[in-house]
């Protein structure tokens, strides 16, 4: 079936700005060769290559398909196994673990959370559930994460620890009880080096590592370095539960607790429900932990593709010195979950999202800035140049698992 429709297919190249054209056509070509297909080409769809069928179906045989069953605890075990964490606690997508981390550490109504303003909304979103407010801080250009430059010169501006133990901002007279940054595109934030400045200031670190499953940073798993940090399952992330996330840290007094929470916070009992505190209902069921497995077991293979396809990528884009691809910061190694070209400038990217997409071949800019969205326009920000730079002229391309020659 020819997904393209037929005014679409006409040479778009001719009149491009930015004489951009010749790389488009190029380029639309080069991703239908490395897919084999004339059809619609997605930014990441999942594979099912592995058990997944027999692992559902021994899931639904047991009767148990919500979230009572051996594969959640098998999953949650085998997440912890493979990041290094010692707890993992399986919830029912990503915002769920954001919200749960968050609201776990103690963040309040009132309270600020300093975090990035390139990422999805998400993030932002789970900190407003808590009552809080997100603080923008610039990202770095070299790993797309937040900037351990820009966060110190934010804190030493505006913060100060006092009597009370807690960080507290000058400017809003708001204390700062979180730092949430993200690992984006599956590329590791240089999160050692916002650890120490957290502890310092006496902020709890939260990694947002949901698109970066399978990364790490200096030879440690992101999500490991905080106190907790956070994944997703979604159906577009390099692993799927069909919708899913988790809890990853070392504390187990703290893993305890989410695991509490996220089940509506109700006391064991044989019969009784007795709920202690107010609670979520965020546990992920078991029929999704069973597909969790099977995906997980394909992962190092899924990395290793994923790795193999962006080297592909860069080496391609010699040809075309105008357009660079989005290289692993020196001291990591990246699942490459998205790959991302920067552009010359706003008007190629958008020439670029626009041809392509007309022609079948997904692509997608950098999430919009959470700083300009109506509900975060009036939280505070922090010299966010570099945010604003990497939205306007980055373009995320085709990155499904492949197999190449």
């Amino acid at each position: 079936m020819d997904l393209v429709p037929r005014e679409c297919v006409r040479s778009p190249w001719v009149d491009s700005p930015m004489n951009t054209g010749g790389f488009i056509r190029a380029f639309v070509t080069e991703v239908r060769n490395i897919y084999g297909t004339q059809d619609y080409i997605p930014l990441h769809a999942p594979v099912f290559e592995g058990q997944e069928k027999e692992l559902v179906i021994q899931a639904l045989e047991s009767t148990f398909v919500s979230s009572v069953g051996k594969s959640v605890e098998e999953f949650e075990s085998a997440i912890a196994r493979y990041t290094g964490a010692r707890h993992a606690v399986a919830v029912s997508s990503g915002t769920a673990a954001l919200h749960s981390a968050l609201y776990a550490v103690g963040v309040e109504r009132g309270h600020e959370v300093i975090t990035t303003p390139l990422t999805f909304v998400a993030t932002c979103n789970a900190v407003s559930y808590c009552g809080a407010k997100p603080v923008f801080v610039d990202v770095s250009l070299n790993s797309l994460g937040l900037s351990p430059e820009s966060l110190i010169d934010f804190l030493e501006q505006n913060a100060e620890v006092r009597d009370d133990g807690n960080c507290w901002n000058r400017s809003s007279e708001s204390i700062i009880r979180a730092c949430m940054p993200v690992h984006n595109l599956g590329h590791p934030a240089q999160i050692h080096e916002i650890s120490k400045i957290c502890a310092r200031y006496n902020i709890v670190l939260i990694e947002d590592a949901a698109e970066s499953l399978g990364s790490f940073s200096n030879a440690q798993h992101t999500g490991t370095i905080g106190q907790v940090g956070v994944l997703s399952f979604n159906g577009n992330k390099i692993i799927t539960t069909g919708g899913g996330g988790a809890l990853i840290t070392d504390d187990e007094a703290l893993a305890k607790r989410l695991k509490h929470l996220t089940t509506t916070a109700k006391q064991p009992h044989r019969w009784l429900f007795w709920h202690d505190e107010v609670g979520f209902n965020y546990r992920l069921p078991n029929l999704n932990a069973a597909l969790g497995l099977a995906q997980l077991a394909q992962l190092d293979d899924f990395v290793e593709k994923k790795r193999r396809l962006a080297r592909h990528y860069e080496e391609w884009l010699t040809k075309w010195p105008e357009f660079q691809f989005f290289r692993e910061p020196s001291d990591a190694r990246s699942n490459y979950w998205l790959n991302a070209i920067s552009t010359p400038d706003k008007s190629a990217r958008d020439d670029l999202l626009d041809q392509t997409n007309k022609l079948g071949i997904m692509t997608r800019p950098m999430w919009t800035p959470m700083n300009t969205l109506p509900m975060y326009e009036n939280c505070q920000q922090f010299h966010l140049d570099n945010a604003h730079s990497i939205e306007s002229t980055f373009v995320n391309i085709p990155s499904s698992v492949v197999s190449l020659e």
